[in-house]
């Protein structure tokens, strides 16, 4: 990606930038909206429109970002105002009507707890989460089931299982830890195809616990690659690796990262399906933004952990490079009125709801990425006072006048050959 100091300054610049405008976004928000109002994603770039909420599964992201900004600059503020949007979610922590307890608490709590919050108030709450993810559990099929129907299993779901393994690590309970191990290799085998792409869904037969097909909600066909789901693949095997230390789960995130790199396009973006028609209503044309951003910060996650260290340099500049490319062509503020961070992003395409808009989870994850992508670029960027500085010749003060006087040598062509030497 950025290979040169100054390019490495550039882009650096560009993130930086692109993270103000963040901050700004959602200050703009702080002050537009009531307290008790969770952003989903914008109508022709407004916010407070969006009615369709399902389960109120982005709830979490809004104060989300807010940890990331109170961790990145310091700022009280920021910590407040993200506490007082995340204690109204601390119910949910009993909620067994969804499978996104870890989009709701690992972006709030776990943040919280990592910024120094209070232990014995965080810490039973996340380890209630993660019992009351593992009561979704099946045991004929040994999954996770989604909130639709309990022959259903989401790929979305890897983003959520690793509230079961905190809660296994933090108790030493080993069934929940079998339960979230379970849940991964059954996702692993049922959903994550062999050339590493994703379907969205699995159907399982309820009686016998057998896979019958891949299915989708979101994307294009069953068979498809939807990307969002790609990137949440990626992203949380890369994290139950993390969790885990079953390399198993890390082969499976690099599977996905190389269809991932092999597939999306040279700038980073992502198409909303990769199997999508060249025209019409559902052209691949369209990009999902929030699909790349995901990718983008498990990219950066997956660089840190894999051991193919020409692979976790491709993985890591191709982040990078998706980040430039949406701080530069899909900010927010490239459009006059938007008030979200990230323009193009898609929350359901069959509904037409979200679609190349702001949406939720993409401007977490955008933030995070970010955030993650300017400690990497800070690391590699010497501060000031490192740089190469001009140094001058040593003094001649030490020297007598007449040693300050010299000429060089002469060169080697001048100089007479050995045989010329022992002829004379």
């Amino acid at each position: 990606m950025a290979s040169s100091m100054h390019e490495q300054e550039s882009l650096l610049t560009t993130l930086e930038n692109a993270f103000g405008f963040a901050q700004d976004q959602v200050s703009s928000l702080l002050e537009k909206y009531p307290a008790d109002y969770y952003p989903m994603y914008t109508v022709n770039g407004q916010f407070g429109q969006d009615r369709k909420r399902w389960t109120h599964w982005c709830d979490g992201f809004y104060p989300g970002m807010m940890f990331i900004f109170a961790e990145a600059t310091g700022d009280e503020d920021w910590l407040d105002n993200a506490i007082r949007y995340t204690t109204p979610l601390e119910a949910r922590q009993y909620d067994r009507a969804v499978h996104d307890l870890g989009f709701l608490f690992f972006s709030t709590h776990l943040r919280w707890l990592e910024l120094g919050g209070p232990v014995e108030h965080i810490r039973p709450l996340l380890i209630q989460a993660g019992k009351t993810m593992a009561m979704r559990f099946m045991e004929k099929g040994q999954y996770l089931r989604s909130f639709v129907e309990p022959a259903s299993l989401f790929i979305d779901i890897m983003m959520n299982v690793g509230t079961i393994f905190h809660a296994g690590l933090e108790t030493e309970d080993d069934h929940l830890l079998d339960i979230a191990n379970k849940h991964c290799q059954t996702t692993r085998r049922t959903i994550v195809r062999g050339d590493g792409s994703t379907s969205h869904e699995a159907i399982f037969d309820l009686n016998s616990g057998e896979c019958l097909r891949q299915s989708t909600h979101q994307g294009y066909r069953g068979d498809s690659c939807w990307s969002r789901g790609l990137a949440w693949s990626l992203y949380g095997f890369t994290r139950s690796f993390l969790q885990s230390g079953q390399i198993y789960y890390l082969q499976t995130a690099m599977l996905n990262a190389d269809y991932y790199l092999e597939n999306t396009p040279a700038d980073g973006v992502t198409p909303w399906d990769y199997d999508a028609p060249e025209s019409g209503a559902l052209a691949k044309s369209q990009v999902d933004t929030s699909a790349c951003a995901i990718a983008a910060s498990g990219l950066l996650d997956l660089a840190e952990v894999t051991p193919d260290r020409t692979k976790a340099r491709a993985y890591r500049d191709f982040a990078l490079t998706s980040l430039k490319t949406l701080s530069e062509k899909y900010l927010g503020n490239l459009t006059p009125g938007f008030e979200g961070i990230l323009n193009g992003g898609v929350y359901h395409i069959h509904k037409n709801l979200g679609v190349h808009e702001a949406v939720m989870f993409g401007e977490y994850f955008f933030v995070e990425a970010l955030h993650k992508a300017l400690d990497v670029l800070s690391e590699a960027t010497l501060p000031a006072e490192m740089k190469p500085s001009i140094v001058k010749p040593y003094p001649e003060d030490s020297l007598p006048d007449s040693a300050k006087t010299w000429q060089d040598g002469p060169t080697e062509e001048d100089m007479p050959s050995p045989d010329q030497n022992r002829e004379q």
